[in-house]
């Protein structure tokens, strides 16, 4: 569709000139010749860009502009006048006008404003949509216990400067929280930056987080910024921290005591305020133990330890996951979003899900191309592995290579965490079902890092 311009200008001949030279130029062009005018044409509909003139019989074209921006008209304008001034044109960009054009006018120039303005305009939108479907996309969806529970964690670390470990199964949705706590964090317009620790080759994490200069290494043909440097201001996000080096660890702790770095080959300090998030699906303190992670970096990321549930312990969001996934992949395909009936939902609540929330997403799309109808059967879920079904649901595909205390830590953890759902967190109901002291459920819900909800706390406290 092409864009549409309105001329706001008293004076024919230039509405005239104007008007060919758009024309030519493959707008759509309208022009009236006041202030009023602008106004009741933009109550009827909208336009892309306004081409307003300062001096205009009845209210001038400043107040015009303010009236536009009062009713939330979002057109760009481009101010022109006979008359201009710095103070004008100061005025006119505050009041948020792209450009101010003096006359008499060069159409060149004008057209070159308008075109400027119009892109200035497309971009804005491209990127409130892109933001829009981030957010749509990066969505904690659940209404389980162990979400609410999640959420309530996230809302209290996230306007914090803290450190945060998120840690959890592969495909829990743990690059999810750490992008939530950026958005409801401080630091939410600056970057969040996210290093894929296990991803990076080992001869290149250095440089990927600390960046180099100009003949470092073989290859470092020029000098580039790392990524704790690109994050300063905002947030940076180490995922899979568990597979990172113990060389490269020391630099990261270095980083974390320091606030400065060097990068790769070079001798300036640097400064850095970056925010960092951690997440792993290891168990650290086991690493610590096997001698494959430092314990002081431990604690220093562990300042706020926040646990990601699998799947298979909030198996009553399934449904919300899986309408939440098909209305996205429908949006994306251009195709009507397909439901599921009672016995495709009854699948998908038994499945374990070995994968968590990355494989049922997976699923919801495969279902979105492969099935020919508006409705999904438990039929059409028969790709389900069948002894996933029978598996007990403790159970996933990594289980056989945990160590005794890493499979007895997530037993006692999957235990606490569906007890506590079933008695609505309540600790002293909860306690007694599992027949420990409540003092020493505390103990162990801080070392698995599960906060026991504040509003049920509270309602605990008043009985």
């Amino acid at each position: 569709m092409r864009p549409t311009i309105l001329i706001v200008d008293d004076e024919p001949g230039v509405r005239t000139a104007l008007t060919g030279v758009l024309h030519d130029e493959g707008y759509t062009v309208e022009a009236v010749s006041s202030g009023e005018a602008c106004l009741d044409r933009l109550m009827r509909g909208p336009v892309d860009l306004v081409v307003l003139d300062v001096w205009l019989p009845g209210i001038d074209g400043l107040a015009t502009l303010a009236r536009l921006r009062e009713r939330q008209i979002d057109a760009q304008v481009v101010l022109i006048s006979g008359h201009g001034n710095i103070e004008s044109a100061v005025r006119a960009i505050k009041m948020g006008a792209f450009d101010f054009v003096e006359k008499p006018l060069s159409l060149e120039k004008t057209v070159l404003v308008i075109r400027n303005a119009l892109r200035q305009r497309r971009l804005e939108a491209e990127n409130r949509a892109l933001r829009a479907r981030v957010d749509r996309t990066e969505t904690m969806v659940g209404e389980s216990y162990a979400m609410r529970q999640l959420r309530e964690q996230v809302a209290m670390a996230a306007p914090t400067n803290g450190r945060v470990l998120i840690y959890g199964e592969n495909g829990t949705g743990k690059e999810v929280v750490a992008r939530t706590i950026h958005a409801l964090s401080r630091r939410r317009a600056g970057s969040f930056v996210e290093v894929n620790c296990a991803a990076i080759p080992e001869e290149l994490i250095e440089s990927e987080l600390f960046g180099h200069v100009r003949g470092a290494f073989t290859g470092a043909v020029a000098d580039r910024r790392g990524k704790f440097e690109v994050a300063d201001g905002g947030t940076i996000f180490l995922d899979e921290i568990g597979d990172m080096s113990l060389k490269t660890q020391a630099k990261v702790l270095r980083v974390l005591q320091e606030q400065t770095m060097e990068a790769v080959g070079g001798t300036q300090t640097i400064k850095v305020d970056a925010r960092v998030l951690a997440a792993t699906n290891k168990d650290l303190q086991a690493e610590i133990r096997a001698g494959r992670f430092r314990e002081d970096l431990y604690f220093r990321l562990n300042v706020i330890p926040i646990f990601v549930p699998p799947l298979r312990d909030r198996q009553e969001d399934i449904p919300l996951l899986a309408d939440h996934f098909m209305a996205e992949f429908a949006r994306e395909y251009g195709r009507r979003a397909k439901t599921f009936d009672s016995g495709a939902r009854s699948t998908l609540q038994g499945y374990p899900w070995p994968g968590n929330v990355r494989e049922l997403r997976n699923v919801i799309e495969r279902l979105m191309i492969m099935v020919p109808g508006d409705a999904i059967s438990s039929s059409d879920l028969g790709f389900l592995d069948p002894s996933g079904l029978a598996r007990p649901a403790g159970d996933d595909a990594s289980a056989e290579r945990l160590s005794l205390h890493e499979a007895r830590d997530r037993f006692e953890r999957d235990l606490i965490l569906r007890t506590l759902a079933e008695q609505q967190g309540n600790m002293s109901r909860t306690a007694e079902v599992l027949g420990v002291e409540r003092s020493n459920l505390y103990r162990k819900m801080k070392a698995f890092g599960i906060a026991p909800s504040r509003k049920l706390e509270g309602e605990e406290e008043a009985v």
